[in-house]
This record gives structure tokens, sequence and C-alpha cells, in this order.
């Protein structure tokens, strides 16, 4: 399918790797010109490298750290005239409700609510007068299903939705469409971190941990990069102008919902 983004441009948050980089390949792969940012820059100029050779798109890196002032202007200084944002960044750590004080909720709110809305207040305006605008903000399926041991990310992500809720009803007569996608358990190094510790506060094997996590997903496996990817990129397409303001689940149907 001919995605109509060719020629576009896109800055993808947090994409040296995992989910981040599964969108940024998809949107290479519809022919879109990139600019990447992690804040590793050695992992990055790899990827960067790679979607280049493997895409011949022209890929721009900019090594920082997109939760901080200073990280975001960075990234909007190398970017220039941006079609498309696709907002990420890496969850809290997670823990129970005791563990956590005013401090860690404001750095969970710096990095999964606040950085994402300064990103699109930043390149709102631009997509709001050229017409034609998308953002797809990487949540997660706690916002619709609460995990208890990621209460940091459940609060900020929950926050975001809300905003995004209002604001994309306001610009989406203007041909800008915002959405969230949101991703249940992929083959991430977030999956592996959380299956580990896990499987250390069970006694259990790493792949125990995660034969265990599969089986509590219908679809019996986790999910993959590349697939989240091309769901982030048709949100970003020409055929999804009439989705706006919703948040899609990417779970293999672990959250049992009717709705």
């Amino acid at each position: 399918m001919d995605l109509g983004i060719k020629g576009k441009r896109a800055i993808v948050c947090a994409s040296s790797k995992g989910l981040g980089r599964g969108c940024a390949e998809a949107l290479a792969g519809a022919g879109c010109d990139l600019v990447l940012n992690a804040r590793g820059s050695e992992a990055l100029e790899q990827t960067g490298k790679e979607i280049r050779e493997k895409f011949g798109v022209e890929v721009v890196t900019v090594a920082a750290d997109i939760t901080t002032e200073e990280g975001r202007a960075a990234v909007l200084e190398a970017a220039g005239d941006i079609d498309i944002l696709v907002n990420n960044a890496g969850g809290p750590p997670p823990g129970m409700w005791s563990d956590w004080d005013r401090e860690d909720f404001i750095k969970a709110l710096d990095a999964n609510m606040l950085a994402p809305i300064a990103m699109m207040k930043a390149l709102l305006p631009k997509m709001i007068d050229n017409g034609w605008g998308r953002v797809v903000n990487i949540t997660s399926q706690s916002v619709k299903s609460p995990i208890g041991v990621l209460g940091l990310s459940n609060s900020a992500r929950a926050g975001l939705t809300g905003y995004v809720a209002g604001t994309s009803r306001q610009v989406a007569g203007s041909g800008v469409n915002i959405n969230n996608l949101l991703p249940g358990i992929h083959a991430t190094d977030r999956a592996v971190s959380l299956d580990t510790g896990a499987a250390a506060a069970q006694g259990i094997s790493i792949d125990e941990m995660k034969e265990q996590r599969s089986k509590t997903i219908p679809s019996g496996r986790y999910g993959t990069a590349a697939e989240f990817g091309a769901t982030c990129a048709f949100l970003c397409s020409q055929h999804a102008a009439f989705i706006v303001g919703q948040n899609i689940l990417h779970d293999g149907g672990a959250v049992n919902a009717t709705l």
C-alpha cells in the first residue's frame, strides 16, 4: 500500500532501538526523510547509517535527551520543517505506590507527558499553516488497563492522553491529526528489563518469566518492533486522515475490554 507520505519529513524521538526504531524504519520504508533522536550517540549513529543505506532517505541524527529543554531545542534546531512527529521516551522505573515521592512523579511527568506536549506545541503551528501534519504519541496499554507496578507511567501517560483528547480535536480541521499508539509487551530492551526484574522477584528464569507473560497475551507471543512501526506509519499516512484523537492498542489482545 502506498501510504502517500513519500518526501515528508519526520522526527522520531528515542529511535536508536526498540519501538522508536521500528517506527523510523517503517516511515523510511514509506519514503520519509528522518530526524532521529536518542541519548546515546553510538547506537544512534549506527541506526542512522543502517536506515540510510537500506532505504536511501535523508537521515539527520541528534544525540540529546528529548525530556530536557536543551535536548528538545537541539532536535528542533536540526529538524527544520517537519510534517510528522513521533513522540517517544523510555518509561519510568517500576515499583510500588509506597516507593514514589513527589520528585519521582515530576521526573515521570517531564519525560512522558510534558516533553511530548512541548514538542507538539513547537511543531503544530507550522503543520497548521501547511494544512497537513501527523503526530503519533507512543504511550502504553496501561492507559487503558493500569499496571500496578508502573504507577508512574500510568499517571504521566494518562495525563498526556487527556491533553491529546482535547488538542487533537482543536487542530483536526486544519488537516493535522494527533493519535496515541498504546504498546503492550513487545520484544524490546524494555521488556527484557521488566522480565528480568519480575523473574528475580519470583525466583525464576527470564525464559520462564517470558513464557508466563506470553500466556497473558491472546496472541500468545510478544509483539515486534516492525509490527508496531507499520501501525505507526499507517497512522501517519494519507489513509488515516479521518482518525482523530484515538488511543489505539497494539497489544495482541492483552487488554480485555469491549471498548
